[in-house]
């Protein structure tokens, strides 16, 4: 029997996450799918080597059993060894049958258990002209961008996406969970690509944006937003009532300010999904007066004076 080294199939090491395998069985997946390979005969067995890997490493359960027996060999990808010499394989039937619904290789069925090894689907069946292996792969995950306000996130809402994949366009209905943060994936499972051979269906990501054109701009917890100050108030002092997101606050802001200065509002940030908050930081920008009226430029220049004077 031949060793099976599915790590090394599925191009990563032992120290991959299920993440990890999850991603690298979907790319190979994708290659080698028969879909994408009509006729070839290589592809076929690549693809269904990865999904005999996949199926192993997949699963928590079975990767675990397969590490086991790997830390005590030290066996490369196709090497010749007796099973029984390792205390497993005895008592495993293989036999040729036509049309079963998963191919997986004999080193699988005497490891895991499996039933009989399915070689009809390998040689076409016997009498038939089937050209390729019948056995059961799930479908290929969709990922798409949404993109939602700062605002959007921290209350949560409810949203509707428009996803065109192989079968045509769908509408779907979800929710924004409270707390969801930038870059965050959205699971939607069983709303991906089909499965072939009866295997179930894949999922849909939805990938989380904030949208630019908000009043806020967000880093983790922590918000930044802006507020315009009048060049009297930011000498003297003030006090300016601003929107947050979840109502409205009064801050103060001190005598003397300059521009691109911070005030910082504590607590009153973006939110994560145990409800703890941020801080809010306020930029002041100081302008002037849209309307130049006659008694604002009077003294405007009776300021320029009176500072001419202080600085001589």
């Amino acid at each position: 029997m031949q060793y099976k080294d599915y790590y090394s199939i599925l191009g990563i090491d032992k120290n991959a996450t299920q993440d990890d395998v999850k991603k690298a069985y979907r790319k190979l997946a994708k290659k080698y799918h028969p879909d994408a390979n009509p006729n070839d005969k290589k592809a076929e067995d690549k693809f269904k080597e990865v999904n005999e890997a996949y199926e192993v490493l997949g699963d928590a359960g079975k990767r675990k059993k397969y590490d086991t027996f790997g830390s005590e060999v030290n066996f490369q990808n196709g090497y010749d060894f007796d099973p029984s010499q390792y205390g497993f394989g005895n008592n495993v039937r293989y036999e040729y049958s036509a049309g079963s619904g998963e191919n997986y290789s004999d080193f699988f069925n005497s490891f895991f258990g499996g039933g009989g090894f399915d070689l009809g689907s390998i040689f076409g069946g016997a009498g038939t002209n089937r050209r390729r292996q019948n056995y059961a792969a799930k479908g290929e995950d969709i990922e798409a961008v949404i993109e939602i306000l700062p605002e959007e996130g921290f209350s949560g809402i409810e949203k509707s996406v428009s996803i065109r994949g192989r079968t045509g366009d769908k509408n779907l209905s979800f929710r924004v969970p409270k707390g969801v943060r930038d870059g965050e994936k959205i699971r939607l499972k069983g709303q991906g690509e089909p499965g072939t051979n009866g295997g179930v269906k894949g999922d849909l990501y939805l990938v989380v944006k904030f949208k630019k054109r908000s009043r806020f701009e967000i880093d983790g917890k922590d918000l930044l937003t802006t507020i315009d100050v009048m060049p009297w108030d930011a000498a003297l002092g003030t006090e300016k009532s601003i929107d947050i997101l979840d109502g409205r606050i009064l801050i103060k802001v001190p005598p003397g300010i300059q521009t691109d200065s911070k005030i910082r509002a504590a607590g009153k940030g973006y939110t994560d999904r145990n409800g703890a908050r941020g801080d809010l930081y306020i930029k002041v920008r100081i302008v002037n007066p849209k309307v130049m009226t006659p008694e604002i430029r009077e003294l405007y220049n009776k300021l320029k004076e009176v500072s001419k004077a202080t600085t001589t």
